[in-house]
């Protein structure tokens, strides 16, 4: 005699999210096969049809460093003391382009995956999670190049030295990831009504980076013009290239309640990205 389907136990049950902020780890976990496959996806597709393939990874932030040499050391005059100027920006480059690979890729998870979440559930949020895990990829292989060219200055005599908390690097990277995952959620939740958000995305990172110090000690900036140094003070970002060149180079200074800041607002603008995300993916199939 079977079961009437009443009493038939079901392993899951799609319904509506009720709670404003859902984040189900454990409904995460369970898809954990199919967030690896997104990561493969990601690495693999990127440039599967390029010349170069994965050498654009080395490419771009090498070509960024030099012409920031070229431009705001050489001609700017801009001092890195006794770090080769080099250096000093491939350091600040290479966790920047962390963050900004995490928040371009995530900016229009909605428009770019419309079709495949209107025909099969899954927690949308492993999407946005697949391609922080998956540039990390991207990550590591300019940090490889980052630390062979502070070997080779190390073995030319420059006055280059790691801090003894470069340990606690992945946590900078993670908070890189996260705000860019963040911001990320954001942008992508408005893009799905306000289109203009997608124009603005190149130029606002462009802004965004001069505003950093990624090309420049913090100092510097608020010695040079004191009227605009809280524009970096408020910046999170700011304070993560900066411990990230004093953790790797032994180069400026390391601000603790500034790195508290950068962590509380890292938070917050995950938190509210994760709200907006989740309010959205409700409803998004209509205006995408």
């Amino acid at each position: 005699m079977t079961n009437s389907p009443q009493e038939e136990e079901w392993l899951f049950e799609i319904t509506p999210k009720n709670k404003f902020l859902t984040l189900n780890l454990k409904e995460i976990w369970q898809y954990r096969d199919l967030l690896m496959l997104f990561v493969k996806r990601d690495v693999v597709t990127v440039y599967k049809q390029t010349i170069l393939g994965p050498l654009w990874y080395l490419i771009q932030p090498l070509f960024t460093s030099i012409i920031f040499t070229i431009i705001f050391n050489n001609v700017a005059g801009i001092d890195t003391g006794s770090v080769p100027p080099f250096l000093f920006n491939l350091a600040g480059i290479t966790i920047w382009n962390y963050f900004t690979s995490c928040l371009n890729d995530t900016s229009d998870t909605f428009k770019k995956n419309a079709a495949i979440f209107g025909k099969v559930y899954f927690p949308r949020v492993i999407m946005p999670l697949s391609v922080v895990v998956s540039n990390l990829l991207k990550f590591g292989i300019q940090f490889a190049i980052f630390i062979a060219f502070y070997i080779y200055y190390y073995f030319q005599g420059a006055a280059i030295s790691m801090n003894g908390l470069a340990v606690f690097f992945p946590i900078l990277v993670a908070m890189m990831g996260i705000l860019g995952l963040g911001l990320g959620m954001i942008i992508s939740s408005l893009v799905t009504k306000y289109r203009d958000f997608t124009y603005l995305i190149g130029f606002g990172v462009q802004l965004l980076m001069y505003l950093s110090a990624v090309m420049y000690p913090m100092a510097l900036l608020k010695e040079k013009l004191p009227k605009y140094g809280w524009l970096v003070d408020f910046n999170p970002l700011a304070y993560i290239v900066e411990t990230t060149r004093f953790m790797l180079l032994s180069s400026g200074e390391i601000s603790i309640l500034g790195l508290a800041m950068s962590f509380v607002l890292t938070i917050l603008i995950f938190v509210g990205g994760l709200l907006m995300f989740n309010k959205t993916e409700k409803s998004f199939i209509d205006t995408v």
